[in-house]
């Protein structure tokens, strides 16, 4: 046996798909990781990335450590800019599951939408100075780029109508300090066109 191997743990598969995103309960590594949680933290804090475990809601992820009060890190990932439309989106999304998490209903636990819904959801947000016509004419590839990001996923149904679930690591991602101050953001914009 080399030296390689002996250094692999029974965990090793869980932290190089954490590395890769987020993992659902339904993926292979998924006890490994509940099972090891303490020993993959303490391996994957050497490099800055803490682990996120949501057990009730079946997801575990990695971010980076921020190592002051200005959300800095030590730089392992670089965040994407992923425009203005996106942003409008995921902060509809994120509003939907605050308010489904507020209020909700005993027999269902994950949040769904169907592209009208979402559609309509988007026209209500956007104020009357807003150009819609020219964001409704790219929208799918705003919705798609959403479902690429993981925070939507497309559920295969016997109706023509699409129809995606909410993923609830959006309320992780997207917290509401950064949603107020997108609100904030939007509102000035607004005012200034």
């Amino acid at each position: 046996m080399s030296s390689l191997q002996e250094n692999i743990k029974p965990y090793s598969r869980a932290i190089v798909k954490l590395l890769k995103g987020t993992i659902e309960s339904k993926d292979t590594v998924w006890n490994d990781i509940l099972m090891y949680q303490i020993e993959i933290q303490n391996y994957i804090s050497q490099i800055g990335l803490v682990l996120v475990v949501k057990e009730n809601d079946g997801y575990a992820f990695v971010k980076q450590f921020e190592i002051d009060n200005e959300g800095n890190t030590i730089g392992i990932a670089s965040k994407r800019q992923i425009g203005f439309e996106t942003s409008v989106i995921l902060i509809i999304l994120r509003q939907l599951i605050e308010e489904f998490e507020n209020n909700p209903i005993e027999a269902i636990s994950e949040k769904y939408i169907t592209h009208e819904e979402l559609i309509n959801e988007i026209e209500l947000f956007l104020s009357e100075k807003y150009n819609k016509v020219q964001f409704f004419k790219d929208i799918d590839k705003y919705i798609k780029k959403v479902v690429e990001l993981g925070y939507l996923k497309e559920i295969k149904t016997d109706s023509t109508e699409q129809r995606y679930k909410i993923h609830k690591i959006i309320t992780e991602k997207i917290t509401l300090d950064i949603l107020n101050e997108f609100n904030e953001k939007l509102q000035k914009y607004v005012e200034s066109i």
